[in-house]
């Protein structure tokens, strides 16, 4: 089984366990360059708010995307965004990649900035 496998497998046992408490979701995806979060409904049909590297408001306070610097300002721009929709509670979906490095520290600056999870 290669890493990617892995990943899709570890994904899949935590998102069936997210869509049984049906809860709005908070998913991470990491690239090598960039790093994306959005926050999804409890059905799971439509994203309510999302943040990325990508977005030019993020690049102009970061200089490159695929860091721990980059990862805490897209956590700290997705909980804002989250507030104002009036979302404080989310489950944490980081789409099988390990808790550690940018998916980590995308979390905690989330945490810091209002959401719980």
């Amino acid at each position: 089984m290669d890493k990617n496998t892995a990943r899709l497998r570890r994904a899949r046992k935590t998102r069936a366990r997210i869509a049984e408490q049906k809860v709005t979701r908070l998913v991470v995806y990491r690239s090598n360059c960039h790093i994306y979060a959005q926050i999804i409904d409890a059905a799971g049909a439509r994203v309510l708010v999302s943040a990325s590297t990508v977005e030019v408001d993020v690049r102009k306070e970061v200089a490159s995307g695929g860091n721990i610097s980059a990862a805490v300002a897209v956590g700290k721009r997705i909980a804002e965004k989250a507030r104002s929709l009036g979302i404080s509670e989310v489950a944490f979906d980081r789409s099988g990649f390990r808790y550690h490095g940018r998916v980590k520290a995308l979390a905690d600056a989330a945490r810091e900035h209002g959401l719980s999870f």
